[in-house]
C-alpha cells in the first residue's frame, strides 16, 4: 500500500450531469411543472432529483432539499396547486403532483358586453406587429359571444387611435419617473422645427392621435404636444424626480375636449340597439313630437365634434339613422358609402381608413393650438 494514498474520486461530491449544469431557475421551475402535470400518479423527491432537468445541479442532498422546497413555495405562490400524495402501505415516502382539475382554465363564457369590452381593447393597437395575433385571438373569443349584439355593445366607443411612434416609450418612462425631456418638434401653425425642453405630466389619446401634456420650460407655461410631430430621438434627463406634477392636471381641458359648440342630433334607433347612444340621450329620449318612426325609437343626443360623432354613428351601420341635422346625416352616409366600397384587403397605412375622414377643422383636438 502506498504511504500517501490518494483520496478516492468517489469521496468527492458527484459532478452534475452536463445536460443539467447551470440550469436557469425559471427553466427549472417550468421543467418541474411539466413533470408534475404529466405524472400518472405522483413523483417522489428522488424521482424529481433524478428525472427533472435542473435538480442535478444540487451538489448535495441538503442543497437539493432546499432547492425543491423553495421551488414548491414559488409555484404555490403563483397559484399552481401542488399537492402532497401519501404513498400508503409500508412506504414512508410521499409524492407530489399538480391537481389538474384545479389548475385547468375553466371554459371561457363571456357575455356580449364582456366580449365587446375585450374587442374594444384589442382595437386600440393598430400596428401590424400585433394585428395578426389579436385578430386570431378575437376570432376564437367570438365563438363564445353573441356576434352582432356583442359588436354593437361598444360600437360607438370604438377607439380610432393611430400608432404612437418611437417617442411613446421614452416619454412614458419619463412621466413615470418625473424626468425632464427634450426633443425636436414641428409646430402645427408654422411648420418650424425647434427643440423643446419639457417637464412631462401626462400622455393621452384623443381623436386619432397621442399627445403629451407637460410644462414647456422655454415658454414658462403648460403645453400640449402631438407625438407624431416629434422628430428624432427623445432625450430623457438623468435625474429622477426632477419636478413636481400639479395635483390637478385637467387633461381634457388642455386637449380641447371642452371646446366647440354643443349641438343636438335626432336619431332613429332600432329597439335594443346602440346602448351607448341611448345612455347619452336627453331626458324624454325622443325628438320633439316624434316618439317612434317606422318601428324605431327616436333619440336626441348632444355632441360637439361633427366628425367624431359621424364616425360613432356610422359604426352602428343600419341600426341608427340620422334624422337631423342634415350635415351629420351627409357625413354618416359618406362614411357608409366609403365602407361599402372596401374589398377587405389591408395593404396600406391604417391612417387612410374611411373612418378617419371628415372635416378636420371640426375635430375636438384642434391642431393649431398644440405646441
Amino acid at each position: 500500500m502506498p504511504a500517501n494514498p490518494a483520496v478516492p474520486a468517489a469521496a468527492e461530491p458527484p459532478d452534475p450531469a452536463p445536460s443539467s449544469r447551470g440550469t436557469p431557475p425559471a427553466e427549472r421551475l417550468l421543467n418541474l411543472v411539466i413533470a408534475l402535470v404529466n405524472t400518472s400518479a405522483s413523483m417522489t423527491k428522488q424521482q424529481v432529483r433524478g428525472g427533472v432537468a435542473g435538480y442535478g445541479d444540487a451538489p448535495s442532498t441538503e442543497a437539493f432539499e432546499r432547492m425543491f422546497e423553495r421551488d414548491k413555495d414559488t409555484l404555490r405562490a403563483l397559484g399552481i396547486p401542488i399537492v402532497t400524495v401519501d404513498a400508503g402501505g409500508h412506504s414512508d415516502e410521499v409524492g407530489y403532483r399538480i391537481d389538474n382539475d384545479a389548475y385547468a382554465l375553466g371554459a371561457v363564457d363571456l357575455t356580449p358586453a364582456e366580449l365587446g369590452v375585450v374587442a374594444l381593447a384589442a382595437q386600440l393597437w393598430s400596428d401590424k406587429t400585433l394585428r395578426t395575433d389579436m385578430s386570431r385571438a378575437m376570432t376564437k373569443l367570438r365563438a363564445a359571444g353573441a356576434g352582432e349584439v356583442a359588436a354593437d355593445a361598444v360600437a360607438g366607443l370604438a377607439p380610432r387611435v393611430r400608432a404612437a411612434g418611437d417617442a411613446y416609450v421614452p416619454l412614458l418612462e419619463a412621466v413615470s419617473e418625473r424626468r425632464d425631456v427634450s426633443f425636436r418638434y414641428r409646430a402645427a401653425s408654422t411648420g418650424q422645427e425647434l427643440t423643446r425642453h419639457v417637464e412631462p405630466w401626462r400622455i393621452a389619446a384623443r381623436g386619432s392621435g397621442w399627445y403629451l401634456v407637460g410644462f414647456d420650460r422655454a415658454r414658462g407655461a403648460a403645453r400640449v404636444f402631438r407625438l407624431s410631430r416629434i422628430s428624432g430621438k427623445v432625450r430623457v434627463g438623468s435625474q429622477a424626480g426632477a419636478f413636481d406634477v400639479p395635483q390637478a392636471v385637467d387633461v381634457d381641458a388642455m386637449l380641447g375636449e371642452r371646446v366647440g359648440v354643443l349641438q343636438r342630433a335626432v336619431l332613429a334607433v332600432v329597439p335594443e340597439r346602440a346602448q351607448a347612444l341611448r345612455a347619452r340621450a336627453l331626458p324624454g329620449g325622443d325628438g320633439p313630437g316624434e316618439g317612434r318612426r317606422d318601428g324605431r325609437d327616436v333619440l336626441e343626443v348632444e355632441f360637439r365634434s361633427l366628425s367624431a360623432f359621424a364616425d360613432e354613428v356610422a359604426g352602428y351601420g343600419p341600426a341608427v339613422v340620422v334624422l337631423r341635422p342634415a350635415r351629420l346625416r351627409e357625413d354618416v352616409l359618406r362614411r357608409l358609402a366609403a365602407a361599402a366600397t372596401l374589398d377587405g384587403t389591408d395593404d396600406g397605412d391604417p391612417d387612410g381608413a374611411a373612418g378617419v375622414t371628415g372635416d378636420e377643422g371640426d375635430d375636438a383636438v384642434r391642431e393649431g393650438s398644440h405646441g
